[in-house]
């Protein structure tokens, strides 16, 4: 009986944690998804080219400003790469994404206190700048440069997308469309981290009834000084490790382990330890390489325990007093309170988000929905493709994409061959592409490779080939796409060159 009532005080604390930043989640969230459908990805891109400070400081700007999810950052920190940006800065913008983005602070402040939120943007700038000095020595150009090439698919690839016309001078903030991509934005990502908040909230409110003090003070050091703080630093992402949370979800767990007693660089260090999660290891493996993978380890490792160690006696230097790591259990849930109030506000707004979302018009010339984490992906961008003959799915990682593969059927694609893995555009050695390519009389009907419609070839009123083949397209949207990514679209019995 008594494990059933530690079990209920548990989940009562988790809800007390998520009722507390409610809307703080929602206030996050919609300002992520305004700027995603506002800021151009391709001047994103052309910017990260070298790693001089004022293009890593473009790169924390530009990471800041992005979705929260670790997995989506990592596959498009992959794609800036592919695509001609450079490694340390494509790095700095992951990192930026995930620890410099609004609403993790928000949330800190509210769960932790004020200090850590200021903490997290100060640590944040100390980690960018171990990182720009250290990547670039301990991965030199030698390293990165075939793994660029393999990624391109040739050593001379120049897979960079031309910039869409359809937007440049366009004011996206003025019309409704663009409000209803900001929403699709919101919700999309709130789907895609819906698990990890989950499991964020859930294991943190467990942790912080079932697991005494003593347990954490055995793990992490205290009594010693200085030397304490080093141990909680360079022990507290060895939980991140192996927690398997990231992002947004693991500050409920950093309050857990404040309330055991780790030290506050260790919090620091360890809400920084989201992008070494032992699942994000793995895709860092697949995209770079072992030997990059633990050079990335070994200087995220160092950087964020230096950044925390750093933070914490900076703080004490200028006198910022770390709040006392009191019980979760201070947490007032649900009651008339300004708390409430917010969370009533947030509830309203995110109602109006989803119906904006729900009625929106979508372009599916433009974007595509994850079938398995939901999060809305641009086609163009798409860091992974799977395709049969009459439909091509878009993922926004890898890690969505191996999930679709190990069972297709799951997310309603039963009846898809051996799925074509081209993800990026490679045109070493193969015919160029050209818009308006003559007609041939094949057949009567074709499939648009972007949107899956059937098209007239008679009266197609968009065609390109590539490959020697050509393609039919609805609309110029499709069209669009596919030449800013032909081969994530090519049939898969192209002639290869």
């Amino acid at each position: 009986m008594d494990g059933f009532l530690l079990i209920g005080r548990g989940l009562g604390e988790a809800f007390s944690m998520f009722w507390s930043t409610l809307w703080a989640l929602v206030l996050g969230f919609a300002l992520s998804g305004m700027v995603q459908a506002f800021v151009s990805r391709d001047r994103m891109q052309s910017a990260l080219g070298d790693h001089r400070p004022a293009t890593i400081a473009k790169a924390s700007v530009f990471g800041a400003i992005s979705s929260s999810c670790s997995y989506a950052a990592s596959a498009l920190a992959k794609s800036l790469f592919a695509r001609s940006a450079d490694f340390t800065s494509a790095m700095v913008f992951m990192v930026a994404s995930t620890n410099l983005v609004i609403e993790l602070g928000i949330v800190l402040w509210l769960l932790l206190g004020w200090q850590f939120a200021l903490a997290e943007f100060v640590g944040g700038v100390i980690m960018v700048t171990l990182l720009s000095v250290a990547l670039p020595r301990v991965v030199p150009v030698a390293l990165t440069t075939p793994v660029r090439e393999r990624l391109q698919g040739g050593p001379s690839a120049d897979d960079s997308p031309a910039p869409d016309p359809s937007r440049r001078g366009s004011r996206p903030w003025r019309t409704r469309s663009g409000w209803s991509d900001a929403a699709a934005y919101t919700i999309s990502d709130l789907t895609m981290l819906r698990k990890e908040l989950v499991i964020g909230f859930l294991v943190a409110g467990l942790l912080a009834v079932v697991v005494p003090a003593a347990v954490w003070q055995s793990v992490f050091f205290t009594g010693h000084g200085f030397w304490s703080s080093v141990e909680n630093v360079l022990v507290a992402p060895l939980i991140a490790v192996i927690s398997f949370v990231c992002s947004v979800g693991n500050v409920p767990l950093a309050a857990a382990l404040w309330h055991g007693g780790i030290s506050f660089g260790g919090v620091v260090a360890f809400v920084f330890a989201d992008l070494i999660t032992l699942p994000l290891l793995f895709i860092y493996r697949k995209y770079y390489g072992t030997a990059i993978t633990i050079r990335i380890l070994a200087t995220f490792w160092a950087s964020m325990s230096i950044a925390g160690l750093v933070v914490e006696y900076l703080f004490a230097a200028v006198r910022i007093a770390p709040p006392a790591p009191a019980s979760t259990t201070a947490l007032a849930g649900v009651g008339w309170g300004p708390t409430t109030w917010l969370n009533i506000v947030a509830l309203a707004v995110f109602a109006t988000l989803y119906w904006l979302h729900r009625t929106r018009s979508v372009d599916t010339s433009r974007y595509a929905r994850d079938p398995v984490c939901g999060m809305q992906v641009e086609r163009a961008y798409a860091p992974a493709t799977r395709r049969n003959q009459t439909k091509t799915s878009f993922f926004c990682s890898d890690h969505c994409a191996a999930r679709f593969d190990s069972d297709p059927a799951r997310f309603g694609a039963a009846d898809l061959p051996e799925p074509n893995r081209a993800s990026l555009p490679s045109t070493t050695g193969q015919p160029p592409l050209t818009e308006g390519a003559a007609m041939p009389d094949a057949s009567a009907t074709a499939i648009d490779p972007i949107c899956g419609m059937t098209v007239d070839i008679d009266t197609a009123p968009f065609t390109a080939e590539y490959h020697g083949q050509t393609y039919y397209f609805c609309a110029a949207g499709c069209q669009k796409a596919f030449t800013l990514n032909p081969e994530a679209f090519a049939s898969a019995e192209a002639p290869q060159a």
